[in-house]
């Protein structure tokens, strides 16, 4: 199936990545310890999130929706964006084109 996109892609994971890290325990997803996250540097912690939004990226091209710690990244593949969702209220939009 795939990710259609029209952007390009070093910007879809930046704003990706950047929606990501509005999920409080995002690091859950790669099966990382609080502990070893926390004491992570923030760098590195980013550099991570982004990784991460690059797998998400692919992932979503196989299976639409995936559970990101407490939090939910889709494809919604007719309205051609990624939606971010995590705790009551927090939603983020990726356009894609």
């Amino acid at each position: 199936m795939g990710v259609r996109f029209a952007r390009r892609y070093c910007d879809i994971t930046r704003d990706l990545s950047n929606a990501l890290q509005g999920i409080r325990d995002v690091y859950a997803f790669t099966d990382m310890p609080a502990d070893c996250w926390h004491d992570m540097t923030a760098f590195d912690r980013q550099e991570c999130i982004l990784t991460l939004a690059d797998d998400l990226f692919y992932a979503l091209g196989a299976v639409p929706m995936l559970r990101v710690g407490t939090g939910w990244v889709r494809y919604d593949g007719r309205r051609h964006v990624i939606v971010v969702t995590s705790e009551p209220g927090y939603t983020q939009i990726i356009g894609l084109t």
